[in-house]
């Protein structure tokens, strides 16, 4: 009976003393990230700081020396742009989710059937929109805005932000009647509406490169595609890497 005894409490201590093993770790992470990524850390067995950004503020960051242990962005091209800054990874560079832009509006019940309405439907207001240059949201956005010929249209009217969440609140609260935002932001918020999905070949792949900095980055990053996180970024609508 106290083998049996000892046993059982060995069985109960041994995920805490296994926690306890694993350093904390400190990860940088596209805003758009928020949420998804929030439920992963809390379920990995031990302790998970994360800092959201935009991906061009994150890749300077670290390459000016922040203390990081994971690095994740929304863009391949921010990615190779840091790994050209000779900073040390502990593992290879891997993909760990894909995404979609969408358009969204502020009103509900008003599907935009035909996108070349939506100057006329914009009217004088803005088109809320990560920044063009350093948000890769904008930068997608951009891409197929001028695959259909609107960008020169719709330039004086945007309203470019630090990050795409920062694009998605304006039109959360209504201070812009359209935005264009990952699908997956647009699901994270109740106060907005999709009106169209963008076709994802306007536009580069949307990906997101993960690259570890440290031994427990690298432990993370393995985390992340695992089972239980892939689900829990399908269930806050990322979708699998393509092979």
């Amino acid at each position: 009976m106290k083998r049996v005894l000892a046993l059982l409490i060995w069985l109960l201590v041994l995920p805490i003393l296994a926690a306890a093993q694993m350093p904390p770790v400190t990860v940088f992470a596209a805003a758009s990230l928020r949420g998804a990524l929030d439920e992963i850390a809390g379920q990995y067995g031990g302790q998970v700081t994360v800092s959201y950004a935009g991906s061009g503020t994150l890749a300077r960051q670290v390459a000016a020396g922040a203390p990081a242990d994971l690095v994740v962005l929304a863009n391949p091209a921010w990615m190779d742009w840091l790994a050209d800054q000779e900073i040390s990874f502990a593992a290879p560079i891997r993909s760990i989710a894909s995404n979609r832009l969408v358009v969204i509006s502020h009103q509900a019940g008003n599907p935009l059937d035909d996108i070349s309405a939506l100057p006329e439907r914009l009217a004088a207001g803005r088109l809320a929109m990560g920044h063009r240059d350093a948000v890769p949201a904008g930068a997608y956005a951009r891409q197929w805005l001028q695959s259909i010929d609107l960008w020169n249209m719709l330039e004086p009217q945007l309203a470019e932000t630090d990050n795409v969440r920062a694009a998605l609140a304006l039109v959360a609260r209504g201070a812009a009647p359209f935005g264009i935002v990952y699908a997956t932001d647009a699901m994270a918020e109740t106060r907005v509406h999709k009106v169209y999905d963008v076709p994802a070949s306007h536009h580069d792949p949307i990906l997101y490169p993960a690259a570890a900095l440290s031994t427990g980055g690298q432990a993370f990053l393995a985390f992340l595609a695992s089972p239980t996180a892939r689900g829990i970024f399908t269930a806050h609508g990322f979708d699998e890497v393509p092979e």
